[in-house]
């Protein structure tokens, strides 16, 4: 497929800096996602490394109580293989590309290796082996060091097989290949003879349209090295002629005796076992349970201690203690946790971890217990929805695991387990679409067989129904995909689409469907050129493959749907209204796409009928190149806009902005990016955001919410910088960005004992109006803001020459985490985010009502000016002129207070000028001053005061109304008030008294 270049008229580039004050917020699940590469480290009980297969290396200190990112400064997020030197375990080797196979493989770039526990990593190459299957590390030389690399999922490749190094990395020779069309995938070495290496090589591959199982070819089997990797022998008797997948495991207890988990036909796969170091072997056991789905399954591991015990990981995880004879399941549950890989410690058999569809766990009492997978925001998703509840959630189909309704924003002050919402519609691949009209409802769809393939619920109650489009259809061949699109009609807000190879439409939630669109793939598919004969032969039972994999109805006008199929085409329907429900569809797709360019989504314009965007994904054709299409003329034209996208960076998702036009956003394999001229051109948006798939992307108000295949979901809180980023690079110069609209909502908090800081969750973002803005070099002068009210007046400042006086950490009772930051403008060249709580004078001072206000900064002897406008939470039943009622009373209550400390320090000044007898000095210290109650360490509760009088008990009890005028955003109640004009009375006496004492004393 050739690429055509954009033309690029005016293009915008942005200089990074100006991107300072952005950043992405992980927001979870923390509910673990695939892992295929797991150790441990002997020697050191406690510590464990895993790989996610999209999520980078992780590392635990702590048994797996905790794990924390090592890998994120790599280019590259999926691993497939991991493996620590036994003779210095400072040594990591990591193979990036995981080789499972499943529809959704991320693919890698390479070797790498750290020689600093995971500090730091170089890259040694082995860059188009693109799935890394295993690795094997030389026990007494940490230098030598053998790969397993399955290569291209797709397509040929000469980069495959089994690859050596005896220099550490810096160089290898590939000691084993078949042919371009078959690669390795597992390995063991001989305890004790490291020159004794075994090999699994598979021929596999994918189709370019919707299988489950992926093609199993001639070149796969089973060999055997005795010289280091120089010479092989394949190794047959007593396997089955024709094999898949195999996994391999020897016992250091046993150095002859190695486990084979082999995929084949029915009655011919499952456990071998050869006690003569591979000359024959013995098929132990066949039960299905044990080896089904070995493309997928091919764990097993030997117990280092006792050959006799074997494990195997498919759905659950079994062990046996008769040497594969017999096995019994040891952990799983009916959903089929599926489970893939298993380490145990050569030095303690009791000591594990296990990687699996669900996270990583570790065991230490011999899989009695097993440690939590709820620790790891490793989770994979294909797409992502927002409801319209304030705060809002995020929604979408974790692979592996379920649907998931995120919050964005927690009342305990983070996000965390306390968080998390599981779903059944969607499933684990599908789309999700909470539904405009009735909020509290959803919808998902879920690919595949064997489930609805639509179905909505109600998350706050459980209820959920089947509504699935075909119920009405039932002699038809629907065809599948695994992520089958689904869409609200946003112009209407009733039609709800979902595809097949026919687009269907509802109108009542489901009840009933209408099929809109006929067969709208590929009559004549073709033949792709990337398949070998084996994968060509799996037809899935069908002779036509492709469906309908994206639907796009327009958010501006009702009757204008696009839709785009998996194989390679656009269509457009106009006409579909109340009145004319037949839909007349036009195929518009651009001469560049080519049968199987996957249409992988489709962006309606917010701003414009005739313009759309797709993303085009041809990495099944062993394509990994960029595809974007832009048509500003309803699809009789397309211009290709990738500029800026690198090769590798293949295309998931395009969206555009909802209310800067030109502004676009592209999900791609390897990351996000950005474009301000509609397409034109696009740099990275990636900031502090790991290397991961991004699958797409979602625009909520002023916020971007990202669904990432292997790193949970992200929000970038509030880019209203964003949208004026190009309006600030035309102005030159400090730049003040206008602030979006801010609700002032309370923070939230644990509502008790907080969350230990060790369990997994994340902070809320900071409530309160956000203040952008730029600096093209380093300020000379101080950088204030001020906000001033509607009238003029300031009512808060900082100073970056004012910072606020630091707590020393040995005068609390309670670590630095929990210490109140007061930052300051920042003065440094670039842009920068200050968020103002919305409190007046500082931290402590009263709320400020909902209104208007300005922003003003002043650098460098200039002052720039912008509109601020505070709204109250959507959520409570107060006017904003219960809000000013409240606000006016708090300041009452503090300009009374403040009153009164004035009075007090009078009073102690007199006190203190020895002019008074003894008996008005006690006078005036109990009954005006007041006394401080003494100090007891056993007693953290207090003792009862009798006085009522003083003015430290009117200090004490307006700072307790204060508390309770603001505890809610409300109008102040009768008694407030009542009690505000009591303590004014008391405060009026108190002060004639000490006038009385004072003058007696002169």
């Amino acid at each position: 497929m050739v690429r055509l270049l954009s033309l690029v008229l005016a293009a915008v580039f942005l200089n990074p800096s100006y991107f300072g004050s952005l950043h992405w917020r992980l927001i979870g699940p923390f509910r673990g996602g695939r892992a295929l590469a797991v150790t441990g480290v002997p020697g050191e009980p406690n510590h464990f490394y895993f790989g996610a297969v999209d999520g980078g290396v992780w590392e635990s200190d702590d048994t797996g109580r905790t794990w924390r990112p090592i890998f994120d400064a790599q280019d590259i997020g999926s691993i497939g293989a991991i493996a620590v030197s036994p003779s210095n375990p400072r040594i990591i080797y990591v193979g990036s590309g995981e080789a499972d196979m499943r529809s959704d493989i991320a693919y890698g770039d390479g070797m790498y290796k750290s020689t600093d526990g995971g500090r730091s990593w170089s890259h040694l190459g082995l860059a188009d082996t693109k799935q890394i299957g295993a690795i094997v590390v030389d026990p007494r030389d940490p230098d030598i060091a053998y790969v397993a690399a399955l290569g291209h999922p797709y397509g040929p490749n000469a980069e495959r097989g089994v690859f050596k190094t005896i220099d550490g990395g810096r160089s290898w020779n590939k000691i084993l290949y078949k042919d371009a069309d078959t690669g390795a995938t597992a390995l063991a070495m001989e305890p004790g003879d490291p020159n004794v290496v075994y090999a699994a090589l598979w021929q596999t591959r994918r189709p370019p349209w919707n299988v489950y199982p992926p093609s199993n070819g001639p070149g796969s089997g089973l060999y055997k090295s005795v010289d280091g990797g120089r010479t092989w022998t394949k190794l047959t008797q007593g396997l089955p002629a024709n094999v898949g997948r195999i996994g391999l495991s020897i016992s250091p207890a046993a150095p002859r005796r190695v486990y084979a988990n082999v995929d084949s036909s029915a009655g011919l796969g499952g456990i071998y076992r050869s006690d003569d170091a591979g000359a024959t072997w013995t098929h132990e056991n066949s039960e299905q349970r044990i080896w089904q789905r070995g493309w997928y399954f091919s764990g097993i591991t030997a117990d280092p201690h006792d050959p006799d015990v074997v494990y195997v990981m498919d759905t659950s995880v079994y062990r046996s203690s008769n040497g594969g004879k017999s096995f019994d399941a040891i952990l799983g549950d009916p959903t089929g946790d599926d489970f893939h890989t298993l380490w145990v410690d050569p030095t303690d058999s009791k000591r594990m971890i296990l990687g699996s569809d669900q996270g990583v766990v570790v065991s230490v009492n011999d899989a009695k217990t097993w440690s939590s997978w709820y620790n790891q925001p490793t989770a994979q998703f294909y797409h992502v929805a927002t409801d319209n509840a304030f705060p809002y959630s995020a929604y979408g189909a974790q692979q592996d695991s379920g649907a998931d309704m995120q919050a964005v924003w927690s009342k305990y002050g983070t996000l965390s387990q306390q968080d998390f919402r599981p779903l059944d519609v969607g499933g684990e691949n599908g789309y999700l679409a909470p539904d405009p009209k009735h909020p509290g409802l959803v919808y998902g769809s879920a690919g595949g067989a064997g489930g609805p393939g639509a179905t909505k619920e109600v998350p706050a109650t459980g209820w959920e129904q089947n509504v699935d489009p075909v119920i009405a259809y039932p002699s038809t061949l629907w065809r599948n995909t695994w992520t089958a699109p689904l869409s609200f009609s946003p112009a209407d807000r009733k039609s709800l689409y979902m595809g097949h190879q026919n687009v269907f439409r509802s109108r009542n939630g489901g009840d009933s469907w209408q099929i809109v669109s006929p067969d709208l793939s590929r009559a004549n598919e073709g033949t792709p050129a990337n398949l070998d004969a084996a994968t060509l032969a799996d037809t899935n039972n069908v002779r036509r493959h492709g469906v309908v994999y994206a639907i796009a109805p327009s958010p501006i006008i009702a009757n204008l749907v696009w839709a785009g199929t998996d194989d390679g085409y656009i269509w457009v329907s106009r006409n579909a209204t109340e009145s004319a429900p037949a839909v007349r569809w036009q195929n518009v797709t651009p001469p560049q796409l080519t049968s199987w360019s996957k249409v992988g989504i489709i962006e309606a314009s917010h701003f414009d009928g005739s313009t759309a965007y797709a993303a085009v994904d041809r990495h099944r054709l062993d394509d990994y190149a960029p595809y974007i299409y832009r048509t500003a003329d309803g699809g009789t034209t397309w211009t290709p806009i990738v500029n800026g996208i690198p090769n590798g960076s293949f295309v998931n998702a395009v969206r555009e902005d909802t209310k800067q036009r030109g502004l676009l956003y592209a999900c791609t394999e390897r990351g996000v990016y950005v474009s301000f001229d509609d397409g034109a051109n696009w740099q990275p948006l990636q900031l502090n955001l790991p290397v991961t798939s991004i699958r797409d992307i979602a625009i909520h108000g002023n916020d971007l919410v990202l669904a990432t295949h292997g790193r949970s979901f992200w929000v970038m809180d509030d880019v209203a910088s964003l949208r004026q980023m190009t309006a600030a690079r035309a102005a030159g110069g400090d730049y003040l960005f206008v602030p979006a609209v801010a609700y002032r909502i309370h923070e939230g908090n644990q509502e008790g004992t907080p969350l230990p800081l060790d369990e997994p969750q994340v902070d809320n973002p900071p409530s309160g109006l956000y203040i952008d803005y730029y600096l093209p070099r380093d300020a000379s002068t101080p950088v204030s803001i001020e906000i001033l009210s509607s009238e003029g007046r300031v009512v808060r400042r900082w100073s970056s020459a004012e910072p606020a006086k630091s707590v020393d950490p040995k005068s609390v009772d309670f670590t630095t985490h929990w210490i109140e930051q007061h930052p300051v403008p920042e003065t440094s060249a670039g842009a920068h985010r200050f968020v103002w709580d919305f409190h007046q004078t500082d931290s402590k001072g009263p709320l400020l009502p909902p209104g208007s206000y300005t922003v003003r900064l002043s650098v460098d002897g200039k002052t720039y000016d912008r509109a601020a406008r505070v709204l109250r939470d959507p959520r409570i039943a107060a006017t904003d002129t219960d809000l000013v009622a409240q606000y006016e009373l708090a300041e009452r209550l503090i300009a009374l207070r403040s009153e009164i400390a004035v009075s007090r320090a009078k009073a102690r000044t007199i006190g203190n000028s020895s002019r008074l007898s003894p008996a008005r000095d006690q006078a005036l210290r109990r009954d005006v001053i007041g006394e401080e109650p003494s100090d007891n360490p056993d007693d953290s509760m207090g003792a009862y005061s009798h006085d009522f009088t003083s003015f430290l008990f009117l200090e004490n009890q307006l700072d307790y109304l204060e508390n309770a005028v603001e505890s809610a955003d409300a109008a102040p109640t009768p008694d407030m008030r009542l009690g505000y004009a009591k303590l004014d009375l008391i405060y009026r006496q108190t002060l004639a008294r000490f006038h009385a004492i004072a003058a007696i004393g002169r």
